[in-house]
């Protein structure tokens, strides 16, 4: 047993490895064409684009690809965490390499043209797929398959986000996988590798760094569990419009529901730019209190929408980036509206906006957990962990007593599987 256990943690440190340098080169890539074309060759700088680009960009990339996936067979065109999440549940022995690619490229072109979405969902499908260039000299039974999948996917998010722990945790709370002794080291391992690469490259600054800000007062505390609830509220309303979204296109050609994505976002970019792409560059001035509360609420309203539609139309991209950004919309006005309504608050955006962050990705990814733990580490400020809770556990529970126990991947996984349920019915004779 304990060979064995050797044998599966050194393969799941090779994984990491691979994983860390795949998600490494998926996020160079974006960057570098980003610096290329967009104004003042800054990264995620669609702000200073003109109106009529902010259009085109998007309606263009989402054009260009339909265009891709109408060539591809309909089995190549699954990508993405949903994609994992069903070859985890039927435990496949190997996940396909070519999505991978469709996946890797596809997202590229999904970023860069300006869709509303992100880089670690498609990373982490990209880290699990790793699994598939081993050979078959590698003797890898059904069970490894399934989780060097799992550790590549844990790696993924621990080189995109310096996160080693959130990955692993990520793992157990939205991948479903059970937490075990011979299942956690291996997993560990390949976190730990995952992140010593995206170090190496991206060095150990934290994405979200600031401060170490507090609430002023344990006073502030039932603006978080109100805000929990606010963000409950816009979590259920965000997976609603998701199913609503891939109900209506499930039937659809890549073309037409690409498009239909690319159009959303390229119409409301024109009054909120900031949604285009990963966003993070509105996070940081939301930090800095550079934005007001009407433009935070439209920003808020413009990426809920423009990102469930796009989830809801399968574009090739993500959304754990998209939540941390609408819950960052929703922390900094929450605390802006509260300083005009009592002269008396204390409370700092920068630290709202981070538990806005917590909660909206806890419950939109229904991983309440690694959300936590993800912005601890990201910000390297423990003090969010006592709000924190509050907010991710009043949202966790006003999400679920909405839609269920659900998260934004399982409503696109079940649209599919009701579609390929009907398919199956036998033709009713009349």
């Amino acid at each position: 047993m304990e060979n064995l256990l050797i044998r599966i943690s050194l393969l799941g440190a090779l994984v990491g490895l691979m994983a860390g340098w795949a998600v490494v080169a998926f996020r160079y890539i974006i960057e570098w064409t980003q610096v290329w074309f967009l104004p003042g060759g800054s990264v995620g700088n669609y702000e200073g684009l003109p109106g009529w680009l902010r259009l085109a960009l998007p309606v263009g990339g989402a054009l260009l690809l339909g265009l891709i996936f109408e060539r591809l067979p309909a089995e190549r065109r699954a990508v993405g965490v949903t994609h994992l999440l069903d070859y985890l549940r039927f435990r496949r022995e190997r996940l396909p390499l070519r999505n991978a690619f469709v996946q890797f490229f596809g997202g590229v072109l999904t970023l860069v043209s300006g869709q509303s979405m992100d880089r670690e969902g498609p990373g982490v499908h990209i880290g699990a797929a790793t699994v598939s260039l081993f050979g078959p000299g590698f003797n890898l039974g059904e069970e490894d398959a399934y989780l060097l999948a799992a550790a590549g996917g844990a790696a993924a998010i621990a080189a995109a986000f310096n996160t080693p722990l959130a990955g692993v945790i990520f793992v157990i709370e939205v991948l479903r996988v059970r937490y075990e002794l011979n299942n956690i080291v291996p997993i560990t391992v390949a976190a730990i590798v995952g992140t010593i690469v995206g170090r190496s490259v991206y060095g150990t600054e934290h994405l979200f760094a600031m401060s170490p800000v507090e609430i002023g007062s344990s006073a502030e505390l039932p603006v978080m569990l109100l805000m929990g609830v606010t963000i409950g509220l816009l979590a259920a309303g965000f997976m609603l419009l998701v199913r609503t979204t891939a109900r209506r296109t499930i039937d659809w050609r890549p073309l037409g529901a690409f498009l239909l994505a690319g159009l959303t976002t390229g119409v409301l970019a024109q009054w909120a730019p900031q949604i285009m792409s990963l966003g993070y560059d509105a996070l940081l001035r939301i930090f800095r209190s550079e934005l007001g509360v009407e433009t935070l609420l439209l920003v808020l309203g413009a990426k809920l929408v423009a990102t469930a539609v796009s989830v809801g139309a399968r574009l090739p991209g993500g959304v754990i980036g998209p939540t941390l950004v609408m819950g960052g919309a929703v922390g900094g006005a929450t605390e802006l509206l509260f300083v005009q309504w009592d002269a008396l608050f204390v409370g700092n955006p920068g630290f709202y906006a981070i538990i806005g962050m917590v909660a909206m990705m806890g419950a939109v990814l229904r991983a309440p957990l690694a959300a936590l733990v993800a912005l601890i580490e990201l910000t390297g400020n423990l003090n969010i962990v006592l709000p924190g809770m509050i907010a991710v556990v009043a949202g966790e529970i006003t999400t679920r007593a909405l839609v269920g126990d659900v998260s934004a991947f399982t409503v696109m996984l079940k649209v599919q599987h009701e579609r390929e349920a009907l398919l199956a019915e036998p033709p009713s004779r009349h």
